[in-house]
This record gives structure tokens, sequence and C-alpha cells, in this order.
């Protein structure tokens, strides 16, 4: 394919590379002449382990030129990367004119071609870039986003110092598209790659390398924090890390890593604490581990707030216990919440088929009897009797049972803190705690699904409470 690269930086110079060196026919457009001199000599703008012979073989082949004419590439490419930097700016935030500087030029250009021409985004960008960027095109060039070209995320993941193997043996390869041409494009462009190809939305594919990097950057400081408190306690941090992360199942995977509701149970709560509180006995800083339980809380408190801000005084809760098939209410989130609701005059329900009050036993017992010691009375086994007498709802537990609640709650407010499901069509309003936009029903105007469920709930009596 013909692909021109804007920015011959880091990023720019290893993609023009290793897509030339795939047999692809490679533009690579930048401001600055010296950049474009090193190119057109075989030679690379950053130093990278194998890039310089990569670069070396794409001259040779006539596979790779480099310019600072902006026509030419354009005119002569039919997929345009855009790799520029994106800096922070004073406020910490990334700063985005060099990429609208390059939509502007891209626009200008475009507006010549008869051909239809993808603009792909590989910089790091805050999400809706993309959108801005087909603003920008759609105005200098007159011509319309999905019909004369496209604009789309293709995020890139790769680390210094090993690019060129990333590029080569990705994980994944990240596609952000609203129009199917350009995603088959930008598919065929990388065709002989291994790896996932993951075709998503836009603002998702701009969003996942936010999240990527963030979450390698609490990799490092969390193990880092590991390895202060064994110092302190004369135990090898890199041998415990090492075991750690030879756990695939729960350690190094995707258990855990799902928005929702708070994490609780006795082993989170009570070993994240103790961590913490053997780090501050041995004086050792550990702000991460520190500051586990407060982030919990938040979670706890925006499920709190969510359920007040609806105005409903009946509130069904489904779900107690901490987690799904088991009846241990030890430091459960549930317990907490209702807690709270109680606290400010709610009226609350609560269904939990796992959970018989007469049955519990031991410290479990003891704990919710000291939280909520009238839980005997707000309590029952009756699905369908929580339902009826309530407002909102809240699924608290991701029980197999719940995949056929929305069917029962005709016009409630149903507040999910589990993603109980990955899409709904629910006649009513449905809000997720982490996340939105999943609800298909035609009746998306929030407004009128209030009006309909306020008018609902005067037309019907909820004061018969006899369980």
């Amino acid at each position: 394919m013909n692909v021109s690269v804007f920015g011959l930086g880091y990023v720019g110079c290893v993609n023009a590379g290793c897509l030339a060196s795939l047999g692809n026919n490679v533009i690579g457009v930048d401001v600055a002449l010296e950049k474009v001199k090193l190119i057109n000599n075989g030679k690379p703008t950053v130093i990278e382990k194998y890039l310089d012979m990569y670069i070396k073989e794409a001259r040779r082949k006539r596979k790779l030129e480099a310019t600072i004419d902006v026509q030419y590439a354009i005119l002569n490419s039919e997929i345009s990367l855009i790799a520029v930097g994106t800096p922070s700016n004073n406020r910490k935030q990334l700063d985005m004119k060099y990429v609208y500087r390059v939509a502007e030029q891209i626009g200008k250009v475009i507006s010549l071609k008869k051909d239809f021409h993808v603009i792909a985004i590989k910089s790091t960008v805050t999400p809706g870039t993309s959108t801005k960027v087909a603003e920008i095109i759609e105005q200098l060039s007159g011509k319309k986003c999905g019909e004369d070209f496209a604009v789309i995320s293709n995020p890139d993941f790769l680390r210094e110092g090993s690019a060129v193997n990333d590029f080569l043996n990705p994980a994944i390869t990240v596609i952000g598209y609203d129009c199917n041409n350009a995603k088959n494009m930008l598919l065929e462009l990388y065709d002989g790659l291994p790896g996932e190809k993951i075709c998503t939305d836009i603002d998702t594919a701009e969003m996942i390398k936010f999240v990527n990097n963030t979450y390698h950057a609490l990799k490092v400081a969390f193990a880092n924090e590991v390895g202060n408190i064994c110092q302190k306690l004369d135990i090898d941090g890199s041998k415990v890390m090492e075991i750690f992360c030879r756990d695939t199942n729960l350690n190094m995977s995707s258990a855990y890593l799902k928005p929702g509701f708070a994490y609780g149970g006795p082993c989170l709560v009570k070993d994240s604490a103790a961590l913490k509180a053997l780090a501050k006995d041995f004086n050792v800083d550990t702000p991460i581990i520190n500051n586990i339980g407060r982030s919990n809380w938040v979670q706890q408190q925006k499920a709190f707030d969510m359920i007040v801000s609806k105005k409903k005084s009946k509130i069904g809760v489904l779900g107690l216990s901490f987690k799904p098939d088991t009846d241990d209410l030890r430091y459960s989130p549930a317990v907490t919440l209702v807690e709270s609701l109680l606290a400010k005059g709610f009226n609350v329900k609560i269904y939990d088929k796992n959970v018989k009050v007469s049955d519990l036993i031991g410290e479990n017992r003891e704990y919710i009897e000291k939280r909520i010691p009238h839980i005997q009375g707000l309590i029952t086994d009756r699905l369908q009797y929580v339902i009826e007498n309530s407002e909102l709802i809240v699924i608290v537990n991701k029980e197999k049972e719940f995949e056929n609640v929305l069917e029962k709650c005709k016009h409630k407010i149903v507040i999910d803190l589990v993603r109980m499901w990955d899409e709904v069509q629910y006649d009513g309003i449905y809000e997720g705690i982490s996340w939105s936009g999943i609800n298909r029903c035609n009746l998306s105007d929030k407004a009128l699904l209030e009006k309909k469920i306020n008018e609902y709930s005067s037309e019907h009596d909820f004061s018969n409470e006899k369980a």
C-alpha cells in the first residue's frame, strides 16, 4: 500500500521503516529538513535497535523516501499516519497543536484528490481529537468525512529499545473507526502482522493508550513500594514480585480489572490494610498502597451519590454478600451502602437468596448484626417482592438469576454496579456506575424516561410491604 507518515520522530520513524520493510511504499513527512535528509540517506532519525538496518534496506529497495512537501506525500498515498508529538502543556494536558497543524495541511491538499483517503492518528491524543481533526479537514477541503476521507484512531504500543520488535510482533492492533472502508484499509495494511486486530469505536481507541501507560506506571510504582517494604524486613522484593507474576490466573490477568463496585470481603480489605500498617510500622512511605482503601471508599460513595441523586425513597438492593454465590457479608460494600441509605432515611428492601440471617454464624453474623442490627426485617428471599415495592433497583451482585431482572422492572430506575450486561434494551432509566451508553432502548431521551417513571410511581401504591 502507499502510505505517508507525518512526523519522523520516534513513532513516525519506526512506523515508516517497519511498514516499508513489509513491502509498502512509504513517504515520510517532516518540517525538519535534517530529518528528511537522514531518511533519504538511509539513516534513522532516532537510535533504536535494528531500525538502522530496516531504514537502509528500505531505501535500497526504493520503498522509503522523505520530504517536506505535504502535497506530494498526500497525492502519492492512500493512507496518512499522523505521528507528531503531543507534549504536555502548563496544565499537564496533552497539547494537540501539532496534530491540528498537520490536519490543516492535509485538509488543504485533500481538496485536490479524487480518491478516498484515510488519516490514521498514531499519536497519543485526548478522546475527541479524531473528531476535531475530521472537522478541520472537512472545513478546509470542502469534502465530507466518511465519503471522501475518514479519520481513525490507530494508537501505537511501542517501547523504546524494543520498538521494532513491538511493531512487527504486536500483542494487539487497535483500530478505532466509524467508516468501514477506512477500517478495511487499515486491516489490509496490517494484514501480515501477528496478534489480534481489535476494531472498536474511535473514543475507546483514543483512550486505551492513556490507560496502558498509566497502568504501566502504576505497576512500576507498586513494585517499588513492595520492594521498599521487603527491604526493611530483609526480604528479597524481587523474589516476591517474581512469584507474584507467575500467577497468570489472578495476578497477571484480566481478573479484577473490570470497572464496577468497590471491592469487599475479608481478604482484600484486611490484607491491604495490614500491608499499609506494616509499611507505616517500618516508616516506609507507600502512597499507592496507602490510598488503595481511599480509592475504594470513593467508589462506594459514588454508588451512594448516584442513588441519592434520583430522589426516590424506596430502594431495592439485589445482593448483599460481597460477591455472588456466597453468604459472606464481612466488609461487603453492599452492607456499607445499605447502612448509608438507612442512615439517610431511605426505605430499603434487600434480596439475596444466599443470605439467611438465621443461619449466619461466627464473625459473619457478628459483623452484620453490628452494622445493621435490624437486618432481619429488611432482607427477603422473594425477588419479585423487592422489585414490586421499590422505585429504584440497585444491582450489587452478579448473580446469574439477575440476568433477566430488567424484564421485571418496568418503568423503574436501575443502577447497575457490576456490569450485569454488555448491552441492554430497557424501557426505563439504566445507569452503570462506571460506564454509559449501553442502553439501546429507542426511548433515549432521559427527561422523557424520568417523566414516565414519575408517572408510573404516582399511579402505583408502594405501601403494601408485607413480606
